[in-house]
């Protein structure tokens, strides 16, 4: 199908200049294409996926989850307790539509019913009598002959414009659909696959495939990433075997791992992490344990499902962190947009209660959003910490359950680019130096004298509210990165409606420079910085010296204003 595509390049129309800006806005969107496949079936792939689509949209994250396994769809079982009605259309109206003319994707996804999270679901198309006369009735080459492809980049701009996430459950095996699947569409491929050689050995093969044939396609595509994914691993009874097929299945996709995952880190190691086992209980039917694991156990499926998502959602980077620490990691994923409830909690013995009182009295009054931890009761148990920042009392000696509360906080915390932070503060009954070790490294604030708790309160809302100077906020960081981005323009493109686009931005820029917009002027420098990064493969098409020479006039405007700011 890839080939085809190729075949078929000249049915895309160029960009439409008078639309530069919806189409830059499409072209740049942040939504990332995840394809779930697997060489054979029976593998676990739609069970992964459906899993991690929920944990996904847990997170905060939007999440669009397709079954674009047509001969045999069934995502939706998955998430059948979470369907608000049954789809009446899917992938395969899309096909239809394409052919009595639609320009771009109808309403065909479903929104499913998950609480705090978005996640809707593009099923394979209305199960009834007819769907399988319909699934026949299209002819893959023929659509991509008419134009298909095009068609299917507009479904793709407005699916990434929508959502986050958009996971594709792929067709087993070779076929035009795999196709689509693995080559066309995705940004990201994960691979699944059990721990026999012709399990392994198909999904590494037509990964391959498919990065070759994006180097064909007509559209500028990266290289794939490639998340291998051993699934179905039987480690509790038979675990030598287990642990030789582990080691099998990390030489044979060591390829996989070469382009994103750090080079300090050991494929075994990785492979670990990305094991889903096998658990007897989750094979019957079609079930998310990570509806009912909310805080799992490493022995626990969902812990390996939680592992894969984090990896997704951190677009397989920052892998150092997860070989160090599995749990911060994790929290990393799930807390990239929390809206904290409260901007900090104070953890205080049950018994020692003024000094607490004083503290979240003072800060509240100066405008924290501030209250006292429940630690102390037995049901404290939770997923997730209400306040971006704790803060404990220590009276004496840390008490069992101020200890745990801490110990969590740091394992879900514990990132150096992180900006939650621990506090402690320490009554003058307290020695330092019996403080668990976990505790020495931090900043102490011991009341006494000569600091009284009206004063820690005041020092600790400095800590919470101060932010850091950036340069976001400067005129004349905004004129710098203008210059930068317009000297990485390209020298080559690889098809004509790029340089419209690229021409169309630079003329804007001039216009936004003109006008004094600052705003715009930032807007304008996203756009055109990623219009910037395109691969050199395929055919390759030079600028015009017009375009060169209104770059080279517009440089010359914003140096002269950087040199006016500077003075």
């Amino acid at each position: 199908m890839a080939a085809r595509l190729a075949h078929h390049r000249g049915a895309e129309p160029r960009a439409d200049p008078t639309a530069a800006h919806s189409e830059v806005r499409s072209m740049t969107s942040t939504g990332t294409v995840v394809t779930f496949y697997s060489y054979k079936g029976g593998v676990g792939r739609s069970f992964t996926l459906a899993n991690v689509a929920v944990l996904l949209a847990r997170w905060g994250y939007r999440v669009l989850a397709i079954d674009w396994d047509l001969e045999a769809p069934g995502l939706q079982h998955y998430f059948g307790p979470l369907l608000r009605r049954q789809p009446k259309g899917g992938v395969i109206d899309l096909a239809y539509d394409f052919l009595n003319g639609a320009k771009g994707p109808s309403a065909h996804a479903v929104r499913l019913d998950l609480d705090g999270g978005h996640l809707a679901l593009l099923a394979a198309g209305r199960e009834d009598d007819d769907y399988s006369r319909r699934v026949q009735g299209i002819n893959w080459e023929d659509l991509y002959a008419q134009g298909f492809a095009a068609f299917l980049e507009r479904c793709r701009a407005k699916w990434t414009s929508d959502y986050d996430f958009v996971l594709i459950d792929s067709r087993t095996g070779i076929s035009d659909i795999a196709g689509i699947c693995t080559a066309h569409l995705p940004d990201r491929l994960v691979v699944v696959f059990t721990a026999n050689q012709q399990s392994i050995d198909g999904a590494v093969r037509i990964a391959k495939q498919a990065n070759a044939a994006r180097d064909r396609l007509p559209y500028d595509r990266p290289p794939h990433f490639v998340l291998p994914i051993l699934s179905r691993l039987d480690n509790r009874v038979e675990y030598e075997r287990a642990e030789f097929w582990r080691r099998q299945a990390a030489e044979s996709t060591t390829v996989l791992f070469s382009n994103w995952l750090d080079k300090n880190v050991s494929q075994q190691l990785m492979l670990r992490h990305t094991t889903v086992p096998y658990v007897s209980y989750w094979s019957f039917g079609e079930q998310l344990p990570v509806h009912e694991e909310k805080t799992p156990s490493s022995d626990q499926i969902s812990f390996a499902l939680e592992t894969v998502a984090a990896i997704i959602a951190q677009q397989f980077d920052r892998t150092d962190l997860l070989a160090d620490n599995r749990d911060a990691y994790v929290a990393v994923a799930r807390t990239h947009q929390q809206s904290y409830s409260l901007d900090l909690l104070v953890s205080v013995p049950r018994l020692e209660s003024r000094v607490a009182d004083e503290l979240i009295r003072t800060m509240a009054a100066l405008g924290l959003r501030v209250d006292r931890s429940q630690s102390g009761d037995l049901e404290f148990e939770q997923s997730s910490f209400p306040a971006k920042h704790l803060c404990l009392v220590v009276d004496g000696t840390l008490s069992r359950w101020q200890a745990v509360e801490a110990e969590r906080f740091l394992r879900q915390t514990l990132d150096a680019d992180g900006d939650r932070q621990l506090f402690c503060v320490l009554t003058s009954r307290t020695d330092p130096e019996a403080l668990p070790p976990f505790l020495l490294n931090l900043r102490l604030f011991r009341l006494g004298e000569e600091l009284l708790p009206l004063q820690v309160a005041r020092q600790l809302h400095a800590i919470v509210t101060e932010e850091p100077p950036g340069r976001d906020g400067s005129d004349l960081a905004t004129l710098e990165d203008v210059a930068a981005v317009l000297r990485t323009v390209p020298a080559e493109v690889s098809h004509p409606g790029r340089w419209t686009l690229i021409e169309q931005t630079v003329d804007d820029l001039a216009a936004a420079l003109r006008n004094d917009d600052l705003r715009l002027l930032k807007d304008l420098t996203v756009d055109l910085a990623q219009l910037n990064q395109v691969r050199s493969t395929g055919d390759r098409v030079t600028a015009s010296d017009g375009l060169h020479a209104r770059i080279g006039d517009l440089l010359d405007r914003v140096d002269r204003r950087i040199r006016v700011s500077t003075k």
